[in-house]
């Protein structure tokens, strides 16, 4: 659901949310410096900041916007020192202060997202989510109806990478070179969806299937290809080049080829909250216009994702 849709599907391969309650990890922090919330004489709450006004009530009197995220996903969001950074919580920390509200991450585990969300334990997801048909309508890999869509305000773009071990021992050059081989990714990603899928075109071709081999977590996965388990894992790309940049000094992994089947990630949101998928689609657009959102892409080397404006669906 990367996506993490990362965490994406066959459309645009990345992390992918499925129906579950989220487990919650213990790593919270707060982001956003923009709530300059005060109560007048009636005990309504008013603020500065310039979208404030485009909250939900509820939201302008609570202050904060709760954040369900799975921080192992450097450089999109990762846990250091107990606290949760990444991409994704300082561009929360950009939109809060158009928005004049904190926003609050909570990590847990990937697959519970959707379900977390539109069940009301959390405001919004924000974790790498590849925006899709298939999540906003609320299908499985199939077509088949699993439950409720969300809602996606579009704020980054990113591709499918395959990334092996440094050296690449086995000549992986593409998706097609896994044919009987072993592959290590995220459960429930779309990544796992895309190696079913080209494990069916394997097969087709009368060929050895892929021996996919699918973990709680992307850290996990990476082990797999790090020890020789697997021969490749799929991934974002601008976490599949962190982690070749810095796991082990960059001696462990290396990406082959560039990035393919870019597709954006986006802001879940229950399909019933419009006004707060509103405000913030206005928010991601007003931190593109001033700068802040190139900022913090160039803070983490994540310029590859920027975008221009965002959008509310936009993903196919």
């Amino acid at each position: 659901m990367t996506a993490r849709t990362t965490r994406r599907t066959k459309a645009a391969p990345s992390r992918i949310a499925a129906v579950g309650a989220i487990a919650v990890a213990g790593a919270l922090v707060l982001t956003g410096c923009g709530d300059q919330t005060k109560k007048d004489s009636s005990g309504t709450a008013t603020n500065s900041a310039p979208l404030f006004s485009k909250l939900p009530k509820a939201i302008q009197d609570a202050g904060v916007i709760k954040v369900g995220t799975n921080a192992e996903y450097a450089p999109m969001e990762s846990t250091e020192g107990g606290k949760i950074v990444g991409v994704d919580p300082d561009l929360a920390d950009a939109l809060g202060k158009q928005l004049g509200v904190k926003f609050e991450f909570t990590s847990g585990s990937f697959d519970g997202l959707i379900t977390a969300v539109n069940s009301g334990r959390y405001d919004i997801g924000m974790s790498s989510i590849t925006d899709n048909k298939q999540r906003q309508e609320g299908l499985d890999d199939k077509g088949k109806k699993l439950g409720e869509g969300v809602d996606f305000v579009d704020y980054f773009t990113a591709g499918t990478a395959i990334y092996v071990k440094k050296g690449n021992p086995e000549g992986i050059k593409g998706i097609e070179d896994l044919c009987g081989k072993t592959a290590a990714v995220q459960q429930g990603t779309t990544y796992e969806t895309a190696l079913k899928d080209q494990s069916k075109k394997c097969t087709d071709a009368g060929k050895k299937a892929i021996n996919i081999e699918s973990f709680q977590n992307d850290t996990e996965a990476q082990t797999r290809v790090k020890s020789g388990g697997a021969v490749a894992g799929i991934n974002d790309y601008p976490v599949a080049v962190d982690l070749s940049n810095k796991a082990d000094g960059g001696k462990a992994f290396e990406v082959i080829n560039k990035q393919y089947d870019a597709g954006p990630f986006g802001i879940i949101l229950n399909k019933k909250n419009t006004q707060l998928r509103d405000a913030l689609k206005e928010a991601v657009d007003a931190i593109i216009k001033d700068g802040s959102y190139q900022k913090v892409l160039e803070k983490w080397g994540a310029q590859s994702g920027a975008i221009s404006q965002s959008a509310i669906n936009g993903g196919k």
